[in-house]
């Protein structure tokens, strides 16, 4: 299956672990030598329409992730944990 970056956008990434929705691609991380993707980024939320700023960011390698759907990305890796304000620790436990 081929694919554009373009594409990659719009899709949401699902943790296989939970099934948890960690949210849709924002941005990718390209290796200029090689031509290779390195890692899907997602934004972190906004705090108080974004006045408050917002959470660290997600960045997933692509060694995680197990399929691209035509909606979904499916990832293998350890779900972030949640603090005590619902909000992501964006520490993953390796």
């Amino acid at each position: 299956m081929h694919c554009r970056i373009s594409e990659l956008r719009d899709k949401q990434v699902i943790c296989a672990q939970n099934g948890m929705a960690l949210g849709p691609v924002c941005d990718v991380e390209v290796d200029t030598c090689s031509g290779q993707i390195c890692s899907l980024v997602i934004f972190g939320r906004c705090h108080g329409l974004g006045i408050f700023g917002r959470e660290d960011d997600i960045i997933i390698p692509w060694c995680e992730i197990k399929v691209i759907g035509p909606d979904t990305i499916l990832v293998g890796m350890q779900p972030p944990q949640f603090n005590r304000r619902g909000g992501f620790w964006r520490k993953f436990k390796k």
